[in-house]
């Protein structure tokens, strides 16, 4: 089942899931978590593209994942 983005009057599907910590003045975005929970907020992509916190605030976007691999380059010797 999908969940929509808690913005008010914003019926588009969630993408990414908005965490926060009052007391460190710091957020997180995260891809959609698997399920709800009442402590976070589910956002589309265009509502977490345009988040602000704060200011004082620190977000961290954690959306990006690594590669597992990274491409080497071989040197010809």
């Amino acid at each position: 089942m999908s969940r929509s983005c808690a913005r008010p009057g914003c019926n588009t599907q969630a993408t990414a899931t908005l965490t926060y910590d009052y007391s460190n003045r710091s957020a997180w975005l995260d891809r959609l978590s698997p399920e709800s929970h009442p402590m976070t907020h589910d956002l589309c992509e265009r509502h977490a593209e345009s988040l602000s916190v704060p200011r004082g605030w620190h977000l961290a976007d954690r959306r990006v994942v690594e590669p597992l691999f990274r491409e080497q380059t071989f040197l010809a010797s």
